[in-house]
This record gives structure tokens, C-alpha cells and sequence, in this order.
């Protein structure tokens, strides 16, 4: 669908949909993007090439741990969720100066649930038709859409003490869950991949097949905790639409609840592990207080001192993420940085190709997603 937004245009050149839309929420959604596009194989191939020290710790964390443990590539898809939970504040505050009814609202986020679940599907291969039992129905787009709907619904419902307390009350149930319910044949309180709850639920109730062998890392448990991630960004998002509090000091909130996060995750990951495949109550503190802390960072830089140019580089990105992630599965953007870019790279050394070659994928998608933001069209679920 595509939603043509007709509003002006700030002195920066940057545009804005809204009055109260963030354009530090837009940029760290960007930049978040860039790292599933391309990035992370940009830098990949340039420790390989360059063999700079840091540059090759960096590129070490461009992977998952098998299990337990934690790298900043596992923070990629939290921290997505994360933002999308934030926005959620912002978009109900919007549609109701705008009077839009509380059935509709409701509606609309029923149906932008159900096209998530779709487009997973099909990002999944769903389209190739290849039988129920193997068509995967978890994705990371449903599970977006999971913890979209039902944090959405909670903030619609509840004030934001008793939105702290669902984000409380899921993070301890989930807890108590794996710790206290015996999967049959293994007991309770196993975190493995093979004898977990999560493995056990997943086998039993979803259809299909399963990403991972025995589990699915977007399975049944994991989704909700999921919507835990999208709370604390929606909580992140009711500290931000404050309008009697200041931006340095909304800046300094988001830094301290940050740290007050990581340091319980960390913690909490003593006795509950912090493993992302399960979405361990430790994985959510942890990645929404890194969250937190990259939210400062985007919100200290362009909404407080005011730095806002350099941003067009991510919220080019960031105003249009699904359409990025579902064009890359379909268009083949090395062929078109090929098509644009090869002649340029043959002309420079052999060893820089690779790097290059990466570089210019880059380019070629965010060209891309230029042409569709100078248009004013940005594609919406």
C-alpha cells in the first residue's frame, strides 16, 4: 500500500510527516536497517580485507551465538521492535487529534497484524507453494506484528503504570514458565534447545515448519515475550511525548533507564540465560537497555543539539523499512550495483573489490529508497 504523504518539507531538507514524529526515531530505525541490508557484509569483508583489529572484533560480532550469549547482531531485531514500540504512543496520539473512532483504530492495527503474518509467509518462500508441512508461518515479520498488536492494545487500554506492570507481569510469567512447567519426558527448568518449553509448545501447536530443527526462534513463547520488547519501547514513547519535560532532561531519562536495563539483564542472565532463540526475560532487559542507550545517542544528537543533516542518510531508510526488507528478498541489488557500479570498481586495486562491491550494494538500495522518499511515497502496513 502506498501512502503519499503531502506534508512540507524542513529547512534541512529533511522531511518530516508530522509535527510530532521523531526524526531521531526515523534515523536510529535506519540505521538499524542498514546492518540487515548490507552492512554487516560490508563490514565482514573489510576485516577480511584490511584485517584492521577493531574492524575484526566488530566483524566477529556480525554473527549469533548458537544458543546462549549475546553479540550486537543479536540487537538488530530487537531494537526494531523496540522502535516500533515507541512510535506506538506517537501514531494513537495522531489518529485521535485527527478523531479517527477507537473501532477503527483498532481495526487498522487488526489489519496491519494480519499483513505482517502474511508477509512473513511469503518472505519465508510461501508463494513457491510447496506444501503446508513445509511452509515455515513463523517470521520475523509476525512476530513484529504480534508484539505490535498486543502492546499496541495494552497502551490503548491501560495507563502507563499498568502498562509497566503487562511489561513486568510478562517478563516474570515467562520466567516462571520455563522454570516451573514440566515439559514431559525432560522436567522443568531445562534451557535447552531440544528440552525447552518454547521447543516443546512449538512442536505441539505451530503448523508447518520449524526454522531451527526442534524449535523455531519467532515460535509461540518467544513472540510473547516479544511484546514485552515492543512495551518498553512504548513506555520509551510516552517518557518521549512528555510536553512539560525537557529534551536534555528526556535525554538523560532514556540514559538512565538504558543503563538501569542492561545492568538487571545482565544480571538476571546469572540464573536466566540470555539467549535471543528464546527471548529470555534477560535477552529482553538487556537489548531494550542497549536500545535505550542508541535511542539517546540518535535523540541526544539531532532532537537536542539540533544536528539534523547527516540524518538523511538513515531516515531515507527508516521512513521506508518493510518496503527495504521485502524488496531485498526479491530484487537482486548486486545485479543493479553490477549494472551501475562495475566499471568504476574494475579500476581500482583487486583487493578493494569485495569491499567495494558491498559498498555499492549499499548505494544502490539506498538510491533506491531515495527515489521513493523524493517522490513523498513510503509504503506502509
Amino acid at each position: 500500500m502506498a501512502d503519499k504523504d503531502n506534508q512540507g518539507r524542513l529547512d534541512t531538507g529533511i522531511r518530516q510527516k508530522s509535527s510530532s514524529r521523531l526524526l531521531s526515531l526515523d534515523a536510529l530505525r535506519g540505521f538499524d536497517m542498514l546492518w540487515i541490508v548490507g552492512l554487516d557484509q560490508l563490514v565482514r569483508n573489510s576485516a577480511k580485507t584490511y584485517q584492521w583489529p577493531p574492524l575484526q572484533w566488530l566483524a566477529g560480532q556480525m554473527t549469533h551465538p548458537a544458543w546462549k550469549g549475546f553479540t550486537l547482531y543479536d540487537l538488530i531485531f530487537p531494537l526494531f521492535l523496540f522502535i516500533v514500540g515507541v512510535a506506538i504512543p506517537f501514531s494513537l496520539n495522531s489518529q485521535r487529534k485527527r478523531a479517527v473512532s477507537t473501532p477503527k483504530i483498532y481495526l487498522r492495527i487488526t489489519i496491519r497484524l494480519f499483513l505482517l503474518l502474511l508477509l512473513g509467509v511469503i518472505y519465508n518462500g510461501g508463494l513457491s507453494f510447496s506444501g503446508y508441512e513445509n511452509t515455515r508461518f513463523g517470521s520475523v515479520l509476525g512476530f513484529i506484528g504480534v508484539g505490535y498488536f498486543f502492546a499496541a492494545i495494552i497502551v490503548m487500554n491501560c495507563s502507563i503504570r499498568a502498562q509497566i506492570a503487562w511489561f513486568l507481569g510478562i517478563l516474570l510469567g515467562y520466567w516462571a514458565a520455563v522454570y516451573w512447567i514440566p515439559v514431559p519426558n525432560v522436567g522443568a527448568g531445562v534451557i535447552t534447545p531440544e528440552g525447552s518449553l518454547a521447543t516443546y509448545i512449538d512442536q505441539m501447536l505451530m503448523p508447518g515448519r520449524l526454522h531451527s530443527g526442534p524449535y523455531d526462534p519467532q515460535g509461540i513463547l518467544p513472540c510473547i515475550s516479544g511484546v514485552s520488547t515492543a512495551l518498553a519501547g512504548a513506555i520509551t514513547g510516552y517518557w518521549l511525548r512528555r510536553e512539560n519535560t525537557g529534551k536534555w532532561i528526556k535525554a538523560l531519562g532514556l540514559l538512565i533507564g538504558g543503563l538501569v536495563c542492561v545492568g538487571i539483564g545482565v544480571l538476571w542472565g546469572q540464573c536466566f540465560p540470555i539467549i535471543k532463540n528464546l527471548w529470555s526475560g534477560s535477552f529482553v532487559l538487556l537489548t531494550a537497555g542497549l536500545s535505550l542507550l542508541l535511542l539517546t545517542l540518535f535523540y541526544t544528537v539531532i532532537d537536542c543539539i539540533g544536528l539534523k543533516k547527516w540524518a538523511i542518510i538513515f531516515i531515507v531508510v527508516g521512513v521506508n523499512p518493510i518496503t527495504i526488507y521485502m524488496a531485498n528478498r526479491i530484487i537482486h541489488f548486486g545485479h543493479t550495483a553490477n549494472f551501475m557500479f562495475s566499471g568504476l570498481i574494475q579500476k581500482v586495486p583487486q583487493q578493494h573489490h569485495s569491499t567495494l562491491y558491498w559498498v555499492s550494494v549499499l548505494l544502490a538500495e539506498w538510491l533506491f529508497l531515495y527515489f521513493l522518499y523524493r517522490k513523498k511515497i513510503f509504503f506502509k502496513v
